[in-house]
């Protein structure tokens, strides 16, 4: 059965509207176009996996380090967080707290958590009684030759960061709640007909949101939506939270889950929460640790360009050529440099798109409505170091194809 929608229009959340984050600073080697550097606050350093798993389609249905010694519902060592690994233990407990109207939030994840995340449960525990986290890595979001078998799995490091925020949040006495609960099923118990596969042409039970979801990072990962509905309605339907909370740095993403929180009337509330950067401005992800030394330098080319993008915007640029136009030459020119150092020197940046869109569909726009605003957006990718110096720091996974993505919100601007 696949649920195919036609695409309505939705307006942005306020919350996407006022996220606007500043720039970091534009190589030497490029004097003419400026980025002045803002300094961001301190981060904490992302979690680095120490080894590479071997992940398979047998091993997806048992999730790696789990905590068999706790029973299903138990909690945490040292903790108030109760871990759940089955929908109806899970159901049980969530019934109780409906039952004393107390309102819960949900971070979903697929793990390998960073401060990212960590400042979504921090806004969740703000305004929520109970806040559930899961950690669950979908299979179905990846195609086959993507990067699933060696995606970053720390378990442990993941639950300590939990046990530690969990502590945090109960010595703030500015917070309605705190983390209660961590889920953490199998493939199994999530696709309980069996998973139907990665491949464009499965059949299984899916949700897919069109034409949005075949778009943009739907163009060049088709089943990568389809897969992310499909989890999430999947989880709301466990969870049943009154909120739930996604960054903004997946940005389509944010729109699609809005969107099919409408049409299909889920009674819950989509709450997006403005990206969480590096002090140089790169947006957190997971998958940054697959970047290693070398490629992490130029890793803030993309966000570099949309902040030229921003500019124009701000200046009165409203069509598409002034608006994109600094930002497409700003990285012509990091890719010329780079092409003209050694290999064991350069970084190789490919571009799979820069797009300016509507806030509500992410349809490519000509010209900005000024009363409206729009979606400044890209993904590239860095591609795997060509000569290797000895002793380099290639990153986790022996340095693979990484694939980084970024948006600035043009808000709504007075004629």
């Amino acid at each position: 059965m696949q649920l195919t929608l036609p695409l309505l229009r939705q307006t942005a959340r306020p919350s996407i509207i006022n996220s606007l984050c500043s720039r970091a600073s534009l190589p030497a080697q490029l004097p003419s176009v400026s980025i002045t550097r803002q300094h961001y606050p301190p981060r904490a350093p992302p979690i680095r996996p120490t080894s590479q798993p071997t992940r398979t389609m047998a091993s997806r249905c048992s999730p790696p380090g789990s905590p068999s010694s706790i029973p299903d519902g138990g909690k945490l060592r040292a903790s108030s967080i109760r871990i759940f690994e089955k929908v109806s233990t899970l159901r049980r407990w969530r019934q109780r707290l409906l039952l004393d109207q107390r309102s819960v939030a949900f971070i979903p994840t697929m793990g390998a958590l960073h401060e990212g995340h960590l400042s979504l449960i921090r806004a969740a525990a703000r305004e929520n009684h109970h806040v559930v986290v899961s950690i669950f890595l979908n299979p179905a979001q990846f195609g086959v030759s993507e990067d699933f078998a060696s995606y970053p799995v720390t378990w442990d490091a993941d639950i300590e960061a939990l046990i530690k925020l969990d502590r945090e949040l109960a010595d703030d006495g500015n917070n309605l709640g705190r983390i209660s609960a961590l889920f953490h099923p199998t493939t199994g118990e999530m696709y309980p007909s069996g998973f139907p596969g990665q491949e464009l042409a499965s059949t299984g039970s899916f949700v897919t949101i069109t034409p949005l979801g075949d778009i943009l990072e739907g163009k060049s990962r088709p089943t990568f939506f389809r897969g992310v509905a499909t989890v999430c309605m999947k989880l709301f339907n466990i969870v049943q939270p009154t909120r739930v909370y996604f960054g903004q740095k997946d940005v389509q993403q944010t729109v699609l889950i809005k969107k099919m929180v409408r049409d299909f009337m889920l009674p819950l509330e989509v709450v997006v929460v403005p990206t969480t950067r590096a002090e140089d401005g790169l947006a957190l992800s997971s998958r940054n640790v697959y970047l290693g030394e070398r490629r992490r330098a130029r890793a803030t080319v993309l966000y570099d360009a949309l902040k030229l993008a921003e500019d124009a915007y701000k200046s009165g640029a409203r069509d598409r050529a002034a608006v994109l136009g600094r930002a497409k030459l700003y990285i012509k020119q990091v890719q010329g440099v780079q092409v003209a150092q050694g290999p064991e020197r350069r970084t190789q940046i490919q571009v799979d798109y820069l797009s300016l869109s509507d806030v509500d569909t992410m349809e490519e726009l000509e010209v900005v409505d000024g009363a409206k605003g729009g979606i400044l957006s890209g993904a590239i990718w860095m591609l795997p170091l060509e000569g290797i110096r000895e002793g380099e720091d290639l990153g986790y996974g022996q340095g693979p194809r990484v694939r980084l993505l970024d948006n600035i919100i043009l808000p709504p601007h007075d004629e």
